[in-house]
Protein backbone atom coordinates (compact mmCIF):
# COMPACT_ATOMS: atom_id res chain seq x y z
CA UNK A 1 0.00 0.00 0.00
CA UNK A 2 1.37 3.40 -0.93
CA UNK A 3 2.00 5.84 1.90
CA UNK A 4 -0.30 8.85 1.80
CA UNK A 5 1.09 12.31 1.27
CA UNK A 6 1.83 14.07 4.56
CA UNK A 7 -1.37 15.24 6.22
CA UNK A 8 -3.52 13.85 3.43
CA UNK A 9 -5.45 11.52 5.73
CA UNK A 10 -5.43 8.13 4.04
CA UNK A 11 -7.96 5.48 5.02
CA UNK A 12 -5.61 4.40 7.78
CA UNK A 13 -4.21 7.89 8.37
CA UNK A 14 -5.36 11.11 9.96
CA UNK A 15 -8.77 12.68 9.86
CA UNK A 16 -8.72 14.95 6.79
CA UNK A 17 -9.11 18.14 8.83
CA UNK A 18 -6.03 17.36 10.91
CA UNK A 19 -2.57 18.30 9.66
CA UNK A 20 0.50 17.27 11.62
CA UNK A 21 3.39 19.07 9.99
CA UNK A 22 4.14 21.07 13.16
CA UNK A 23 2.86 19.73 16.45
CA UNK A 24 2.88 21.77 19.65
CA UNK A 25 2.64 19.95 22.98
CA UNK A 26 1.66 22.12 25.94
CA UNK A 27 1.59 20.29 29.24
CA UNK A 28 3.12 19.82 32.65
CA UNK A 29 5.59 17.34 34.11
CA UNK A 30 3.81 14.43 32.41
CA UNK A 31 4.66 16.14 29.12
CA UNK A 32 8.20 17.19 30.03
CA UNK A 33 10.20 17.76 33.19
CA UNK A 34 13.82 18.80 33.32
CA UNK A 35 16.43 17.43 35.69
CA UNK A 36 15.59 17.94 39.37
CA UNK A 37 18.05 15.89 41.39
CA UNK A 38 16.52 16.70 44.79
CA UNK A 39 13.51 14.55 43.88
CA UNK A 40 15.59 11.93 42.10
CA UNK A 41 14.59 12.94 38.56
CA UNK A 42 17.77 13.05 36.45
CA UNK A 43 16.44 13.17 32.89
CA UNK A 44 14.58 15.60 30.64
CA UNK A 45 11.41 14.08 29.23
CA UNK A 46 7.90 13.17 30.36
CA UNK A 47 7.89 12.13 34.00
CA UNK A 48 8.13 9.20 34.78
CA UNK A 49 8.75 7.32 31.53
CA UNK A 50 11.85 5.11 31.52
CA UNK A 51 13.18 6.63 28.28
CA UNK A 52 12.52 9.64 26.07
CA UNK A 53 11.01 7.53 23.32
CA UNK A 54 8.58 6.02 25.83
CA UNK A 55 6.95 9.22 27.04
CA UNK A 56 3.58 10.03 25.49
CA UNK A 57 4.88 13.00 23.50
CA UNK A 58 7.41 10.95 21.57
CA UNK A 59 5.03 8.02 21.22
CA UNK A 60 2.47 10.37 19.67
CA UNK A 61 5.10 11.88 17.39
CA UNK A 62 6.15 8.40 16.28
CA UNK A 63 2.54 7.41 15.72
CA UNK A 64 1.89 10.51 13.62
CA UNK A 65 4.96 9.72 11.53
CA UNK A 66 3.60 6.24 10.84
CA UNK A 67 0.16 7.59 9.97
CA UNK A 68 1.43 10.35 7.70
CA UNK A 69 4.61 8.92 6.22
CA UNK A 70 6.69 11.87 7.41
CA UNK A 71 8.19 12.85 10.75
CA UNK A 72 6.43 15.87 12.23
CA UNK A 73 8.31 18.84 13.60
CA UNK A 74 7.48 19.10 17.28
CA UNK A 75 7.80 21.69 20.03
CA UNK A 76 7.29 20.86 23.71
CA UNK A 77 6.58 23.32 26.52
CA UNK A 78 5.90 22.79 30.21
CA UNK A 79 3.20 25.27 31.25
CA UNK A 80 2.74 24.18 34.85
CA UNK A 81 3.13 27.85 35.77
CA UNK A 82 -0.16 28.48 33.95
CA UNK A 83 -1.87 25.80 36.05
CA UNK A 84 -0.56 27.29 39.27
CA UNK A 85 -1.15 30.93 38.32
CA UNK A 86 -4.37 30.96 36.32
CA UNK A 87 -5.18 34.60 37.04
CA UNK A 88 -1.69 36.01 36.50
CA UNK A 89 -0.03 33.93 33.77
CA UNK A 90 0.71 36.14 30.73
CA UNK A 91 -0.20 33.75 27.93
CA UNK A 92 0.93 35.87 24.99
CA UNK A 93 4.27 36.81 26.54
CA UNK A 94 5.13 33.44 28.06
CA UNK A 95 4.16 31.44 24.96
CA UNK A 96 5.40 33.86 22.30
CA UNK A 97 7.95 31.36 20.95
CA UNK A 98 5.39 28.57 20.88
CA UNK A 99 2.87 30.68 18.99
CA UNK A 100 5.52 31.81 16.51
CA UNK A 101 6.08 28.11 15.78
CA UNK A 102 2.67 28.30 14.06
CA UNK A 103 1.58 24.77 14.90
CA UNK A 104 -0.77 22.90 12.60
CA UNK A 105 -1.77 20.67 15.52
CA UNK A 106 -1.76 21.64 19.20
CA UNK A 107 -2.09 19.08 21.99
CA UNK A 108 -2.91 20.52 25.41
CA UNK A 109 -2.37 18.19 28.37
CA UNK A 110 -2.81 19.99 31.67
CA UNK A 111 -5.06 20.07 34.74
CA UNK A 112 -3.16 17.96 37.25
CA UNK A 113 -1.48 20.96 38.89
CA UNK A 114 -4.59 23.13 39.01
CA UNK A 115 -5.68 23.52 42.64
CA UNK A 116 -8.81 21.60 43.61
CA UNK A 117 -11.87 23.40 42.29
CA UNK A 118 -13.83 23.53 45.54
CA UNK A 119 -15.70 26.78 44.97
CA UNK A 120 -17.72 28.38 42.19
CA UNK A 121 -15.13 31.15 42.04
CA UNK A 122 -12.33 28.64 41.45
CA UNK A 123 -14.33 26.86 38.75
CA UNK A 124 -15.06 30.15 36.99
CA UNK A 125 -11.41 31.19 37.13
CA UNK A 126 -10.27 27.91 35.60
CA UNK A 127 -12.91 28.09 32.88
CA UNK A 128 -12.03 31.69 32.03
CA UNK A 129 -8.28 31.10 31.96
CA UNK A 130 -8.46 27.82 30.07
CA UNK A 131 -10.82 29.29 27.48
CA UNK A 132 -8.39 32.18 27.03
CA UNK A 133 -5.49 29.75 26.58
CA UNK A 134 -7.29 27.80 23.87
CA UNK A 135 -8.28 31.01 22.08
CA UNK A 136 -4.67 32.17 22.09
CA UNK A 137 -3.53 28.83 20.66
CA UNK A 138 -6.15 28.97 17.91
CA UNK A 139 -5.06 32.51 17.02
CA UNK A 140 -1.60 31.16 16.15
CA UNK A 141 -2.48 29.89 12.69
CA UNK A 142 -5.74 28.12 13.62
CA UNK A 143 -4.23 24.71 14.38
CA UNK A 144 -6.30 21.60 14.98
CA UNK A 145 -6.74 21.24 18.72
CA UNK A 146 -6.60 18.24 21.02
CA UNK A 147 -7.27 18.61 24.75
CA UNK A 148 -6.31 15.68 26.96
CA UNK A 149 -8.18 15.18 30.23
CA UNK A 150 -6.48 14.60 33.58
CA UNK A 151 -4.44 11.48 34.30
CA UNK A 152 -5.14 11.95 38.01
CA UNK A 153 -8.89 11.58 37.60
CA UNK A 154 -10.87 14.75 38.27
CA UNK A 155 -14.36 14.96 36.78
CA UNK A 156 -14.79 18.65 37.61
CA UNK A 157 -11.62 19.77 35.84
CA UNK A 158 -12.31 17.44 32.92
CA UNK A 159 -15.83 18.80 32.54
CA UNK A 160 -14.59 22.37 32.31
CA UNK A 161 -11.82 21.48 29.86
CA UNK A 162 -14.20 19.40 27.74
CA UNK A 163 -16.69 22.25 27.45
CA UNK A 164 -13.98 24.77 26.57
CA UNK A 165 -12.46 22.38 24.06
CA UNK A 166 -15.81 21.76 22.37
CA UNK A 167 -16.46 25.52 22.20
CA UNK A 168 -13.07 26.00 20.52
CA UNK A 169 -13.80 23.31 17.94
CA UNK A 170 -11.28 20.84 19.37
CA UNK A 171 -11.31 17.16 20.24
CA UNK A 172 -11.40 16.19 23.91
CA UNK A 173 -9.60 12.99 24.91
CA UNK A 174 -10.79 11.50 28.19
CA UNK A 175 -8.10 9.39 29.90
CA UNK A 176 -9.78 9.14 33.28
CA UNK A 177 -9.87 5.35 33.19
CA UNK A 178 -6.07 5.23 32.97
CA UNK A 179 -5.67 6.93 36.33
CA UNK A 180 -7.98 4.38 37.96
CA UNK A 181 -5.65 1.51 37.04
CA UNK A 182 -2.68 1.20 39.41
CA UNK A 183 -0.64 -0.59 36.75
CA UNK A 184 -0.47 2.67 34.76
CA UNK A 185 1.51 4.42 37.50
CA UNK A 186 5.31 4.46 37.43
CA UNK A 187 5.46 3.10 40.98
CA UNK A 188 4.03 -0.14 39.63
CA UNK A 189 6.97 -0.56 37.26
CA UNK A 190 9.99 0.44 39.34
CA UNK A 191 10.95 2.01 42.64
CA UNK A 192 11.15 5.77 43.12
CA UNK A 193 12.27 7.49 46.30
CA UNK A 194 9.98 10.45 45.66
CA UNK A 195 6.27 9.69 45.90
CA UNK A 196 5.38 12.52 43.52
CA UNK A 197 7.55 11.10 40.76
CA UNK A 198 6.18 7.61 41.43
CA UNK A 199 2.61 8.91 41.00
CA UNK A 200 3.26 9.87 37.39
CA UNK A 201 2.41 7.53 34.52
CA UNK A 202 4.97 4.84 33.84
CA UNK A 203 5.67 3.37 30.43
CA UNK A 204 2.30 1.61 30.33
CA UNK A 205 0.47 4.76 31.37
CA UNK A 206 2.36 6.86 28.84
CA UNK A 207 1.45 4.42 26.09
CA UNK A 208 -2.18 4.55 27.19
CA UNK A 209 -2.17 8.35 26.91
CA UNK A 210 -0.51 8.24 23.49
CA UNK A 211 -2.87 5.56 22.22
CA UNK A 212 -5.90 7.62 23.29
CA UNK A 213 -4.60 10.73 21.51
CA UNK A 214 -3.72 8.85 18.34
CA UNK A 215 -7.13 7.15 18.31
CA UNK A 216 -8.73 10.60 18.40
CA UNK A 217 -6.90 11.84 15.31
CA UNK A 218 -7.21 8.74 13.15
CA UNK A 219 -9.58 8.79 10.21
Amino acid sequence: MAIAAFGAGAADGLKPEIKAERVLFLGNSITRHGVLEKIGWTTDWGMAASALEKDYVHLVASGLEQLCGKKPEIMIANIADFERGLATFDIDAKLKTQFEFMPTLAIVAIGENVAALTSDEAKTQFKTSFTKLLAAIKSAGNPSLIVRGCFWTDATKDGIMRDACNAAGGIFVDIGTLGKDESNFARSERKFEHAGVAAHPGDKGMKGIADAILAAVKK
